[in-house]
């Protein structure tokens, strides 16, 4: 059953769309202007439109601007028996969902309808879940490190300046590379992201370059890399400081020439990435120990972006613990559990060596241990780790 806005000035049209739609279990509501449309919009929400072209006042493609502009979310169906192919394209293009002409069709009104709701819950699931993501992926904080890292980000993502993030383990790096992917002109592009200490040395190549099929033992059919896959977008290679220095070396290639060659193959292919890498490493010292390239250090380090330790920004942990406690709530469908003021000091006292991931992971067994709300008593009984 949805709420259904029919607008027409011709009483036998609202009272015919009104009879069918009503028959259908749906509730109608009835604008014999586009004024009162627009007003009636404005005091309620309608899951569909049905909107003539032709009548007094304001006609129906200045309502449909409205609703788009206002309403985004409202499928509009316009309808019209003064119809021309020149008019129904102005309402397609203006943001109109579809156009029927008049006398208007059962089957062709019900299918259009239900086409319509079914495009305008896609719509809605589609931003649900993109809020989902975007608040899983918040940078919480208002310490003065975590500030500058924002800071920092806003003023270098709409660049295409390559960024070198640095920080220990679980301290949000890879968070720090999709904002810095999600603020820039790639945004529309992919994310692709590869953990360089997690792929074998002998494969890294394959895996960041791709191959030819039949360039080595397993290579059953030819197979995009990660350079190719990112393109338009941003590569985030994450733990730099443990890939081969032989991968190192087609790395620097690739960035300086801006091209890359499959394995098993000469031929050259183009790329258009953005590299954003990330690394737990003091590089200066792999440099002097020869296990990382200089000259890759500078071609990635354009920018360089230090992400603080959790025990470098404790006067967050009221605000990560709100936040992180909405989320695994939210996930696990519970109502939000409060945390006490007297359990946020015994936090804010712990030795986070696993700084935010292991923070998050402190939060969520206090959450599923605590019977009610999570006091100072769950903090000492179930937050320390047991060695």
């Amino acid at each position: 059953m949805a709420n259904i806005l029919v607008v027409d000035d011709e009483k036998s049209i609202t009272n015919t769309l009104k009879d069918i739609l009503q028959y259908e279990s749906h509730n109608v509501s009835i604008a014999n202007t586009g004024m009162e449309a627009i007003e009636l919009l404005s005091k309620g929400k309608f899951d569909a439109v049905f909107c003539d072209i032709k009548m007094p006042e304001m006609d129906g493609i200045e309502v449909l601007k409205i609703i788009v502009e206002d309403h985004s979310d409202t499928p509009v169906i316009m309808i019209s028996g003064h119809a021309d192919i020149e008019i129904a394209v102005e309402t397609i293009k203006t943001g109109a969902f579809d156009f029927i002409e008049k006398p208007l069709d059962l089957n062709r009104i019900l299918i259009t309808l239900k086409n319509a709701l079914d495009k305008k819950d896609l719509v809605v699931e589609t931003k649900s879940l993109k809020r989902k993501v975007s608040k899983t992926y918040d940078i919480i904080g208002e310490s003065p490190s975590i500030i500058k890292v924002k800071d920092m980000i806003e003023r270098v993502a709409p660049t295409d300046a390559r960024v070198l993030i640095t920080g220990d383990n679980g301290t949000g790096k890879e968070l720090v590379a999709r904002w810095l992917h999600e603020k820039s002109n790639r945004c529309k592009g992919p994310f692709i992201e590869v953990n360089c200490a997690a792929i074998p040395s002998e494969l890294i190549e394959s895996e960041l370059f791709g191959h030819e099929k039949g360039a080595f033992t397993s290579a059953h059919k030819q197979r995009k890399g990660k350079f190719e896959q990112a393109s338009g977008g941003t590569l985030f290679l994450d733990e730099i400081g443990d890939m081969s220095l032989s991968a190192q070396a087609k790395v620097l290639r690739a960035l300086q020439e801006n091209k890359i060659t499959r394995v098993g193959s000469d031929k050259d292919i183009k790329v258009d990435v953005r590299i954003v890498a990330a690394t737990n490493k003091d590089l200066s010292k792999e440099i002097t120990e020869t296990k990382f390239r200089e000259d890759l250090y500078h071609r990635l380090s354009v920018i360089l972006i230090k992400v603080p330790a959790l025990k470098d920004r404790l006067e967050d942990i009221p605000l990560l613990a709100e936040h992180f406690i909405n989320v695994i709530c939210s996930e696990y469908g519970e109502k939000n559990k409060k945390i006490t003021p007297k359990a946020l000091e015994l936090l804010k006292d712990m030795n986070w060596s696993g700084n935010i991931r292991e923070f998050r992971n402190v939060i969520e067994r206090l959450i599923i241990l605590s019977p009610k709300d999570i006091t100072d008593k769950e903090v000492v009984a179930f937050a320390s780790p047991i060695f």
